[in-house]
């Protein structure tokens, strides 16, 4: 499961599409049963259950090894992080939302409602006053176990444990997730392949229903999350469905496997990992190429570390132009050989970021150096494969 398949990325490449025009879909690892909720965890990696194995496996983006985090997970779902960093982990095998202590001890925090069992526990997302909100379709009640409740609901459990019933109206209750100014909550329905919006009242409670978006495709929709911009990536039949906050179709992103879940991940949080059939992929948001400057900003000539590193297939390398400039970005190996021009010619001010895929090359050190006018730097890239 270390092995990494670059592959074309496709869409249908809307003109308000979020996405880079070059953006790239890669496959990290496959062989899972049933992947689904990835999570970025700062100093440890990716997160995502295998529901069918009852496993949460760990993804490290320093050597792209997939490793076993948690096992038994109780069939793990859904995966989020509290306000302390400690992981949230809907388990449908038990029919309940858990959490992870530091120490790794699992404390049950919510497994029944009105004195009857949870359905199954699907998907969860924790909002920036502690509480959590989840969403409890009939789709995975365990083997040999009968289902009590008569509804499918959305429920919320505030920062003191009390427990609520938010919606019962809908049929599969699925992905969830909130606008980046947490007015607005999102919830899929799944097989209907329609995406709710609901105002997020002050007291955390949800109002005013309506219908965002439909999908029109058949399948079901699975998990979804916004962007910094508000857009809604709800995975689905085909693929990824890039949802503007007003209810427009931006783009999708194709995959010839059916995602189940997706996140942002990497340090900087614009890495969407996505989990899908048997396998996890990525895909960067941005810094496909040297981008339009961002806000220009007065000072020196910037080379900056390149992320990620060590890398494969590829970094990106971030850089600034004090002024417009002639601007030449070169990668070199440890014999002073040019091995790739990334980029050369006139930057106004700003800015900017381009991206280096290393296929063909060894395993081993690279320099990439930017020159400017009489800057010159240099920054070590190191190529793991």
């Amino acid at each position: 499961m270390k092995s990494l398949l670059l592959i074309a990325f496709t869409s249908i490449a809307l003109s308000q599409s979020p996405l880079p025009p070059n953006a790239h879909l890669e496959k990290l690892a496959t062989g899972f049963q049933q992947p689904e909720g990835p999570v970025w965890k700062d100093g440890v990696g990716l997160l995502f259950s295998d529901i069918a194995r009852s496993i949460i496996y760990k993804w490290s983006p320093t050597d792209s090894a997939t490793s076993i985090y948690l096992q038994p997970s109780d069939s793990s779902n859904g995966l989020t992080l509290d306000l302390q960093g400690r992981l949230i982990l809907t388990q449908m095998l038990k029919r309940r939302v858990s959490r992870q202590e530091f120490d790794g001890a699992i404390t049950p925090l919510v497994s029944t409602y009105n004195g009857k069992p949870f359905n199954s526990p699907n998907d969860v997302v924790v909002k920036s006053d502690g509480s959590i909100f989840f969403t409890d379709p009939d789709f995975n009640v365990p083997s040999g176990q009968k289902k009590e409740l008569t509804f499918q609901g959305v429920y919320r459990i505030s920062p003191i444990g009390t427990l609520t019933l938010l919606d019962s109206t809908l049929t599969l209750p699925n992905g969830i997730c909130f606008s980046p100014d947490e007015q607005k909550l999102y919830v899929n329905d799944s097989h209907k392949c329609i995406i709710y919006v609901w105002d997020v009242l002050s007291d955390s409670t949800i109002a005013n229903q309506k219908v965002l978006y439909t999908i029109p495709a058949s399948g079901y929709a699975d998990g979804m999350k916004t962007d910094p911009e508000g857009n809604i990536y709800c995975t689905g039949p085909t693929g990824i469905w890039i949802v503007s906050p007003s209810g427009v179709l931006l783009d999708r992103i194709q995959m010839s496997e059916t995602p189940s879940n997706c996140n942002w991940g990497d340090a900087d949080r614009k890495t969407l990992y996505i989990t899908a059939g048997s396998s996890l992929y990525r895909i960067r948001t941005d810094m496909t190429g040297v981008q339009s400057p961002r806000s220009p900003k007065s000072g020196s000539y910037e080379l900056r570390e390149s992320y990620p590193n060590p890398c494969n297939p590829g970094t990106v390398i971030d850089f600034h132009v004090p002024k417009t400039s002639n601007v030449t970005l070169c990668v070199f190996d440890v014999a002073g050989r040019q091995v790739a021009t990334l980029f050369t010619g006139i930057l106004t001010a700003g800015d900017y970021s381009e991206r280096w895929e290393t296929d063909g090359l060894s395993s081993g050190v690279y320099f990439c150096r930017m020159s400017a006018e009489s800057f010159n730097d240099t920054r070590k890239i190191v190529v793991l494969k």
